[in-house]
């Protein structure tokens, strides 16, 4: 039997040796270079509490100064900077105004072509606005304010203006359906939803607003208040006493918002990703920490320059977002780039257009986007003119060797360099990633670990392996300060996800990886029952328990297999209430299915292929063999004992054989 993809690409990056050190004339400007990666590091390993401590004292502006820099009394339970006070918001655009107040803070195109700039000093006056809005509608610090947007500035002006009151803001995604919006918003018991009329994606309306309303009309019992941006025009029901429009909540407002200081532990935001089990995991980030790291390695990572153009292409509903648009290049004074749309919308052409137009310098995007836009060819790209492009980077997933020369030799031109970063929506920001004026990349490898994160690859003993390209289990050794506090509303489900494989020892990534001669990082994949998507984590409890929602299921089990652009794509399988479908009525009972899930959870989670079976392989105990489902949709040699299988005639359906 021919290799799958999945161990082609494996075999690829196992063996993949190049080399591409940062051009001299990069290294001669780096903010960081080798030596400084060295005593950083060093740094970091003799004295790990202390070297954060001074990172937080030159980084951030503390209203109240921390005494205390690690509690460790409750480990896992980790807490940083514990008796300091500060404010997110004010770190990310007040210390500008003196010396940046008119420069560009945000360069925002839609979908259709137009352009806003914010400066500094206008983005604080925006902020100060809808703050006082937000407060004269009731919010209170520690509240939980939802938002459910598209990708426009009054988004990150939404976010800031929370953590201004001390409210908790949580993001949803504004691809995410209804049903995805009402259980983050009962998770959360949030008070106050900020949304909009509409959003535009590949040219079609987002009907954002009739989400909310459909979210809302059953449970929610939480919400006080729903805040309604003007933004595609759509035309929308507004419920008297619960909806106000956002140019109303700021008519009169004063720009002046005094930032309210907060505890460094204070809940700055929540973000829910898929877990393992049906119900998402309400990730709980601080204020201190969290804003410390994000700003490190926006600095580090990227090299940030006053000058620079930054464009992280990730929407703010994601961790990438967070991080890499709404507040890491922000604490650091970056100009970034927002980007409504599509990207190959109305070509595939879009993003370098948008690179050219706005003289983008760094540029950070996906490896599932990269490889979409291969596809269209070098003739397209070369239209354009990048020249102004200084650094490239990748995030959301591994990224194949290919894809990488493709990015470094079309888009760079060969004289860019690329930062793959490796991290997590629970490590707040980039944990294992080259620093480009220090760092020599290789084509599929995040490199090393940023200075101050202990990362190793363990056995199942959790001792530490120290072969070169002998697999493990990624982890964490030593907390670091934006580590995820807890889940919201479980502690315990966060000790069980996160810490109890290895007796609490260590932080659990969920990734294996293996090490090479050199040090270098190279992550395969998850461990566990998480698909990724295109970038974006799906537990694939939640995507069977939309399945199941259906009238027709009786019940089904999803798995990932190898996708040239997505990455992974969802692979279910599928047992009906009646009899087993085949023909025509089995592609129409699939189409209706697939729109039925992404009605569900959202278009993301759309399988791309549904295989009916009168039954689930089990088990005589029950159990679902799982690695036989993913050897059939791979395409693989079955290497699962199929002795205990309760019914060996199944295979030949799973198979699409019968």
């Amino acid at each position: 039997m021919p290799p799958s993809e999945t161990s082609k690409q494996l075999e690829s990056v196992l063996h993949e040796t190049r080399v591409f050190p940062p051009p001299p004339d990069f290294v001669a400007r780096a903010r960081m270079r080798a030596e400084d990666h060295a005593r950083l590091t060093a740094e970091a390993a003799r004295d790990n509490v202390g070297y954060w401590a001074a990172r937080a004292r030159e980084e951030l502006h503390w209203f109240k100064p921390f005494t205390r820099v690690l509690d460790d009394s409750k480990a896992p339970n980790y807490r940083w900077f514990t008796d300091g006070e500060l404010n997110a918001s004010y770190n990310c655009i007040d210390v500008h105004l003196a010396q940046r107040g008119n420069k560009t803070a945000i360069v925002f195109e839609s979908e259709p072509g137009d352009v806003r700039r914010l400066t500094y000093a206008e983005l604080a006056a925006e902020v100060g606005r809808f703050a006082n809005g937000l407060k004269a509608l009731g919010v209170a610090p520690g509240d939980r304010v939802v938002i459910y947007m598209p990708m426009v500035p009054e988004a990150v002006v939404a976010i800031q203006a929370c953590a201004r009151i001390g409210a908790t803001h949580s993001v949803v995604f504004g691809g995410f359906s209804a049903k995805s919006l009402r259980d983050r918003i009962e998770d959360a018991a949030a008070r106050v939803v900020i949304t909009a009329d509409g959003g535009r994606r590949a040219g079609k309306l987002v009907d954002l607003k009739g989400a909310t309303d459909e979210a809302l009309a059953e449970g929610c019992g939480s919400i006080a208040r729903v805040v309604v941006m003007k933004h595609a025009g759509n035309d929308v029901r507004m419920k008297a006493g619960r909806d106000a429009w956002w140019s109303d909540v700021v008519k009169g407002q004063s720009t002046e918002c005094v930032p309210l200081p907060v505890p460094s532990e204070h809940p700055l935001f929540l973000l829910y990703t898929s877990g393992s089990t049906g119900k998402p995991k309400g990730i709980q980030h601080s204020t201190g920490g969290y804003l410390l790291h994000a700003k490190l390695t926006a600095q580090w990572i990227f090299d940030l320059r006053d000058d620079d153009v930054f464009w992280c292409t990730a929407d703010v509903g994601w961790v990438t977002g967070h991080s890499y648009v709404a507040y890491g290049p922000l604490a650091a004074g970056a100009t970034i780039v927002m980007y409504e749309g599509a990207p190959v919308h109305p070509d595939a052409g879009r993003f370098w257009s948008i690179c050219q137009r706005h003289g983008v310098t760094i540029f950070y995007t996906a490896p599932t986007a990269i490889r979409a836009l291969m596809k269209f060819g070098d003739e397209i790209p070369a239209q354009y003119d990048l020249s102004k492009i200084r650094l490239l980077g990748t995030v959301g997933e591994p990224i194949n060797p290919e894809a990488w020369i493709w990015y470094h030799e079309v888009i760079g031109r060969k004289r860019c360099p690329i930062v793959d970063t490796w991290w997590q929506t629970e490590t707040g920001a980039a944990m294992i990633s080259p620093i480009p004026g220090a760092i020599p990349a290789k084509p599929g490898s995040c490199t090393k670990p940023i200075p101050g994160i202990d990362a190793a690859i363990v056995d199942e003993e959790g001792d530490e392996v120290t072969d070169p390209n002998r697999g493990g289990s990624l982890v964490i050794r030593k907390p670091w300060p934006s580590m995820l506090r807890t889940i919201w509303g479980d502690n315990q489900r966060y000790i069980d996800t996160y810490w109890a494989r290895y007796g609490n020892r260590y932080y659990v990534a969920g990734d294996t990886a293996h090490r090479d001669a050199d040090g270098y990082f190279w992550v395969m994949g998850r461990s566990d029952d998480v698909l990724k998507v295109s970038g974006h984590r799906l537990g694939t409890m939640e995507v069977e328990s939309a399945f199941v929602a259906h009238p027709r299921v009786a019940e089904a089990a999803v798995v990932g297999r190898s996708h040239d652009i997505k990455g992974e794509a969802i692979f279910a399988y599928v047992v009906l209430r009646g009899a087993r479908p085949t023909g025509t009525e089995a592609e129409r009972l699939a189409v209706e299915l697939r729109d039925f899930v992404g009605k569900e959870l959202g278009a993301i989670a759309k399988p791309d292929d549904i295989r009916f079976a009168d039954n689930l392989p089990k088990t005589r105990s029950g159990k679902i063999m799982r690695r036989l489902l993913r050897n059939i949709a791979r395409g693989e040699e079955i290497t699962a004992d199929v002795s205990t299988l309760e019914n060996p005639a199944i295979l030949d359906q799973l198979r699409g054989k019968a």
